[in-house]
């Protein structure tokens, strides 16, 4: 339960879903933790649950497709905890609207999708590793997605952000190595988060152990068809939260620019 004493932990979009798991998680662990969140009442809502459960947290809010917020952001992490050690970039998403790349609407998907996903956690390494440096050294840990190691349809706009982040992770691990800071990726599959779950509904009917919350989802072949060939594909928040944990820890040490799949073998065959 002290894998992150003495470490202050930088979170994107830690007001829900995966981000949000990470920040109680590393909480718990000891991390005094920063919430940038853009959402006021996520941030806030994660922040007192941190709080009320005896950690350490700072919410501020923050954009991460404006440089300008980050840096703010950063400072402000900076002037109440003295220091950064950790970089959890989980800001980020799909939208609704991604298409085959021949028929999505670029105007409306590509910007948005890029400046999220790709820039936002270009932007907050830019201006977070710096701070990693200054303090000793530290680790960056990038939220990418399945979709990134096998090419996924028909969303080609998030595929593309996500590839991205993990050939970012993979240069930023080289360049930064001697310098003490270590970067990897986490390649999620279907977190059961309460936007995926809205927008997908919940996967086939399957004895999943003691885990809560598996209904159907709009096509219930085809999810069954999938959770048959791969059991463990569809997980919860804190599923992801626990190997970013391993990864923001000491534990990992020996651990730099590793793309790590948490997809039920869905990339592997």
């Amino acid at each position: 339960m002290d894998r992150l004493v003495g470490k202050t932990a930088f979170i994107t979009g830690a007001g829900a879903g995966i981000a949000r798991a990470g920040a109680l998680v590393f909480a718990r662990e000891g991390a005094q933790v920063v919430i940038a969140e853009i959402n006021p009442e996520w941030g806030r809502d994660t922040e007192q649950i941190v709080l009320d459960a005896g950690g350490s947290a700072l919410f501020v809010e923050t954009d991460v497709t404006s440089s300008g917020s980050v840096r703010a952001a950063i400072a402000a992490a900076v002037e109440r905890f003295g220091k950064i050690n950790i970089l959890y970039n989980c800001a980020g998403g799909a939208l609704s609207a991604d298409k085959i790349i021949t028929e999505v609407d670029l105007d409306a998907v590509w910007g948005h999708t890029m400046m999220l996903d790709l820039y936002g956690t270009m932007i907050c390494c830019r201006h977070v590793i710096p701070e990693l440096i200054k303090a000793g050294g530290g680790t960056v840990v990038n939220m990418s997605s399945g979709a990134a190691l096998r090419g996924a349809a028909p969303e080609h706009v998030y595929t593309a952000a996500k590839g991205g982040i993990l050939s970012l992770t993979r240069a930023l691990a080289g360049t930064y190595v001697k310098q003490g800071v270590r970067v990897n990726a986490i390649c999620a599959g279907r977190i059961l988060t309460e936007k995926n779950i809205k927008r997908y509904g919940l996967p086939g009917e399957i004895d999943y152990g003691k885990q809560e919350g598996l209904g159907r989802i709009s096509d219930p072949q085809d999810a069954a068809s999938r959770l048959k060939e791969y059991p463990l594909w569809a997980g919860k928040p804190e599923d992801i939260a626990n190997i970013a944990l391993f990864l923001a820890s000491d534990e990992s040490r020996m651990v730099t620019g590793a793309t790590i799949p948490a997809d039920g073998g869905r990339s592997a065959y």
